[in-house]
């Protein structure tokens, strides 16, 4: 299978990703610095002829290499005024399309928030967090747990549509809205189907689907029937998402389900070279696969930890920023324990350099260090409020529970 180009590309709003890829948001990863890096190596897979073509791209309405997303924002820190969150939102100037994720459990909060980001111009597409499987948001009715209260679902929907055509009437143009989500609470709570459907009739842009339940978290193996089934049902793009690892997954999940694009996120975790191998393999640019020795890794983690640097405007923040990336980057490499530890607690640049100097750099790129990677532990029972699966539909006292309990203005 090869995707095509350019004007045939995939279409959500007025965005058109020339290769339909999409970095997932990543909470505390996909910052201004990770997303920069999965973009350019995204890019190096196009091949000569759409590469040859990047200077047509016009900015917020092409995507050459697909959609690179913000972390997730918390609308209500938003709404609240919260400086740090307001600055997760400031957009690399390198982006071609600029996208953000929003979470948030109050329609009115979420429509508020959508509105405010289009008017003040700072996105291009805005995604909706319903896919999160942690306990500490899926106990208050948020992330994964939300889609089961359809009605609640639907309002959210609604009112961040309708916020971000208020704010799009300012800046003179569309501002898509997409939505995330996972099969359900748990196999006996199945929800992707009603929410594909309400996401359709509330006016969103498109959807992606995640082949995991709350229940899962990130263990076992992803079940992409579901993305299948979805595709079917409704008429909006449906993305699928789960267990890609490498350029032949991502072709693998389109041709097994039909779906209009794949969506990465534990699999690039220290390897944002896998958008080379991912949109060479989609495109059949038939660029060799990167397998870098660690002395390329080495140049990469140093190049990342710049680009955090100039970011955040600190050496020591930004290496603190650098550390779990350093681990997942290190994956399979001889390095030694007490370098690890090392690279753990740095603090400079200067320190860095020392200590990727100190490595055996001539390592090939060891087979650990391919394939699965990231958080994947066991099955766990579902975190949520009090009475949360009795009826789908949300009453009255609950909503002002969910409302009431939801994060304060964190940042994030």
């Amino acid at each position: 299978m090869e995707v095509n180009t350019h004007s045939g590309g995939l279409q959500i709003g007025p965005i058109n990703l020339w290769i339909p890829v999409v970095l997932a948001p990543m909470a505390g990863v996909t910052d201004v610095p990770f997303r920069r890096l999965c973009r350019e190596y995204a890019e190096r897979g196009l091949g000569e002829g759409l590469a040859g073509k990047l200077h047509e791209a016009k900015k917020s309405v092409d995507a050459p290499a697909g959609l690179f997303v913000c972390e997730m924002i918390t609308a209500r820190a938003l709404v609240e005024g919260s400086p740090k969150t307001w600055r997760m939102l400031e957009p690399d100037p390198t982006d071609r399309v600029r996208s953000a994720q929003l979470y948030g459990v109050d329609p009115d909060t979420m429509g508020r928030a959508a509105q405010m980001i289009v008017e003040r111009d700072l996105v291009d597409h805005i995604d909706l967090n319903f896919g999160c499987p942690v306990p500490k948001v899926t106990r208050k009715g948020g992330g994964a747990a939300l889609p089961w209260k359809r009605d609640l679902l639907e309002d959210i929907l609604k009112a961040v549509v309708t916020g971000a055509e208020r704010g799009a009437k300012l800046i003179g143009r569309d501002v898509p809205v997409t939505m995330k989500m996972r099969i359900g609470i748990d196999d006996r709570h199945q929800t992707y189907m009603d929410a594909g459907t309400i996401a359709q009739r509330s006016g969103v842009a498109a959807v992606a689907l995640h082949g995991r339940t709350q229940a899962q978290y990130y263990a076992g193996k992803a079940d992409w029937k579901p993305i299948a089934a979805l595709k079917e049902a409704i008429s909006i793009p449906v993305m699928g998402n789960g267990d890609i690892f490498k350029g032949e997954d991502a072709r693998a999940m389109m041709e097994q389900t039909g779906c209009d694009a794949v969506v990465i996120g534990r699999g690039c975790q220290g390897r944002p070279w896998l958008f080379t191998d991912i949109t060479s393999d989609l495109t059949g640019a038939r660029i060799a696969k990167m397998e870098p020795d660690l002395r390329t890794v080495a140049r990469i983690i140093r190049e990342h930890a710049q680009l955090m640097s100039d970011h955040v405007g600190s050496e020591f923040d930004a290496c603190r920023n650098m550390r779990k990336h350093i681990g997942w980057y290190l994956r399979g490499y001889k390095v030694g324990g007490q370098t690890r530890l090392k690279l753990g607690r740095v603090s400079s640049l200067a320190e860095l350099d020392e200590l990727l100097d100190s490595l055996d750099l001539d390592q090939p790129c060891p087979k650990s260090a391919d394939g699965p990677r990231g958080r994947k532990g066991h099955e766990r029972r579902p975190h949520l409020p009090h009475g949360w699966l009795d009826s789908q539909v949300i009453q009255d006292v609950e909503r002002a529970r969910v409302v009431a309990n939801e994060s304060v203005a964190d940042g994030g």
